[in-house]
């Protein structure tokens, strides 16, 4: 599904050049549960914002379902973020003003979706992680496992090829990390496809694959039991 072929990503520190992302070529098909780790500042999170579109690579190809994503204009990377991925970050990015049915369903208004069909999608996704009888809920009166649980239930929402997850249990305690670690694990059974960001061995562990990186390299691409 996902093609990345010599994927460069360099900044400038001064006169030198830093190559966060340093020609990295590997493919994952559809349905794998992929984690990426390795220590701060190894190139993880910057890898995942080129997967996910978030940024731009310094050279490269990033394909999905064989059409190259980094030639296209802004416009269409827009198009794409919108209806073909979906994004959990550590930080939960959830609106405090909406609800978590209002915090689901935005994306979905965004993308057409009338507001009956953008409440009945975001429904059933609240459903998946477990929330359904906390969609009324704004943000301030859920626990942050439960913030996290909507910002994945906004990601699937839309039924995307690719989740992209930053340090999805970055923030949260151990009991909630392993709540949140077995939506996804439930999710990728269902065959969604999911590229996480985690330094935490023991939920790399929990993937189909992992590939360690070390100043910008992959140092190691396995597959797990």
């Amino acid at each position: 599904m996902l093609q990345v072929k010599k994927l460069t990503k360099a900044f400038k520190s001064g006169d030198e050049r830093i190559l966060a992302v340093n020609d990295l070529s590997f493919a994952v098909p559809a349905g794998q549960f992929l984690t990426i780790t390795g220590k701060s500042g190894s190139g993880k999170s910057t890898l995942l914002y080129q997967l996910g579109l978030l940024d731009m690579p310094t050279e490269g190809e990033v394909l999905l379902d064989d059409r190259d994503l980094i030639s296209l204009s802004e416009k269409e990377r827009t198009t794409i973020r919108l209806n073909d991925l979906g994004y959990i970050f550590q930080d939960y990015a959830i609106l405090p003003s909406l609800s978590a049915l209002e915090n689901t369903m935005l994306p979905l208004l965004m993308q057409g979706y009338s507001g009956e069909t953008a409440k009945s999608k975001a429904q059933t996704a609240l459903t998946k992680v477990g929330l359904s009888d906390r969609e009324h809920n704004l943000p301030s009166e859920l626990s942050g496992g439960q913030q996290q649980r909507v910002s994945i239930a906004r990601a699937i929402a839309h039924l995307p090829k690719i989740i992209f997850a930053d340090e999805p249990t970055a923030n949260l305690d151990t009991e909630t990390s392993n709540q949140v670690m077995k939506v996804f694990l439930d999710l990728n059974k269902e065959g969604q496809t999911i590229i996480m960001v985690t330094h935490e061995a023991q939920y790399a562990a929990m993937s189909d694959r992992t590939i360690t990186m070390v100043d910008g390299k992959i140092v190691s691409d396995k597959l797990n039991n």
